[in-house]
């Protein structure tokens, strides 16, 4: 069942992907980048079908094209900013406007995003919380985007601790607001939004020991190139997933199938990361 809802999700990320070819066409958005998407969100919703994992994985694409436009192509910090407010634009209703054939792709795929979240019920309640991840996003690309521009230039990193305050821009917790909409919400929304950052803290930290080398040569920042051994982020991990578990817990008092996706996320990255991660080469 899971391996049969990863194909068919694979298939629909590769078509997102081809509708946007301004956008996906770099070498590191190849298949097993999607399938391994697919793979883990599979893995996460294991009764979940690809139809009702769709809307998780839509954003969760979106966000890799976000990533790469900031992270691998913006060449000034005006990029950066202008790309920002043009994002946060869209996700208030704005027209996508003009830009680059690939930032018009991606304020495109955003509003349609945006469209489909909209007609669902739990938009009225979720709403906000939704718009409000979306800006953490944006705003902490950015700010690691400024960081790595800093360090080019030989000066300061930030710290570990700052970095990991800074996990927003991994993007999960922005996926998983998507998915509660789509999911039709429900749960005590502050307990359920501080389980989801606790998570995604574990899977930022997770993320580094398993894109080390690569971080390396693509000049990203990674928790190891900061004040910590590898061996005080795994136990920064150890930390982290055990207060993680116990959020969890309490968010499935009353959403216990969100918790639980919840939870499956973090223990496929957990054996990812041990081998592989999800983009390919450059």
């Amino acid at each position: 069942m899971i391996c049969a809802v990863a194909g068919q999700s694979q298939r629909q990320m590769a078509a997102w992907a081809a509708d946007h070819p301004a956008l996906y066409n770099a070498k590191a958005f190849d298949p097993a980048l999607f399938s391994t998407l697919a793979l883990a969100a599979a893995f996460s919703g294991p009764g979940l079908s690809a139809g009702q994992l769709r809307m998780a994985n839509r954003v969760c694409v979106w966000c890799f094209g976000l990533d790469w436009l900031i992270d691998y192509t913006a060449s000034s910090h005006a990029e950066v900013t202008g790309l920002v407010r043009r994002c946060a634009a869209v996700a208030d209703g704005a027209d996508p406007g003009s830009g680059t054939p690939a930032e018009e792709e991606l304020a495109r795929f955003l509003a349609g995003i945006r469209g489909e979240l909209e007609a669902e019920p739990a938009y009225s309640v979720l709403g906000d919380v939704w718009r409000d991840e979306l800006q953490r996003v944006l705003d902490a690309m950015a700010l690691e985007w400024d960081w790595k521009a800093v360090r080019e230039k030989g000066g300061p990193s930030p710290t570990f601790e700052e970095y990991l305050a800074n996990a927003d821009n991994l993007g999960f917790s922005f996926v998983f607001a998507s998915h509660w909409i789509a999911s039709g919400g429900g749960g005590n929304v502050p307990v359920v939004r501080e389980a989801s950052r606790a998570v995604q803290r574990v899977i930022r930290l997770l993320n580094d020991l398993g894109t080390y080398e690569r971080d390396l040569r693509w000049g990203d920042l990674n928790g190891l190139l900061l004040d910590r051994t590898r061996g005080e982020v795994e136990e920064r991990i150890g930390e982290l997933t055990s207060e993680a578990r116990a959020l969890l817990r309490d968010a499935a008092d009353d959403v216990p199938e969100l918790a639980e996706y919840m939870e499956r996320q973090m223990d496929f990255c957990a054996g990812f990361y041990g081998v592989t991660d999800f983009w390919g080469q450059l």
